[in-house]
């Protein structure tokens, strides 16, 4: 993943871009959980690394989720709260595809 694709996507260090994916996203997931964005939710931990740059470091890579990673550990934590799977939709799924 690079700092482009996250800003491309409308997660931005000035916050959402209206009529982005991100807006999308963040309307999606508001819907879904009742009119709030949840912390730690795909919008979240993309927009937090829209803010600050961090996409380099965070473990979402083109060629998969690297080991030992803060992608790494979220997967595994999503994936134990949802009996072993990753679920689609999910932190882990949306983040790793932008």
């Amino acid at each position: 993943m690079s700092d482009r694709n996250v800003h491309n996507a409308g997660f931005t260090p000035s916050g959402i871009t209206g009529g982005s994916l991100a807006s999308s996203l963040m309307s999606q997931e508001a819907r879904a959980s009742g009119g709030g964005v949840p912390s730690g939710g795909p919008t979240s931990t993309l927009q937090g690394m829209g803010a600050k740059g961090t996409t380099d470091s965070s473990g979402y890579t083109s060629r998969g989720i690297s080991g030992g990673s803060r992608a790494s550990d979220t997967m595994s934590k999503e994936a134990t709260a949802h009996g072993g799977g990753v679920p689609r939709g999910g932190t882990t799924s949306v983040v790793q595809s932008i």
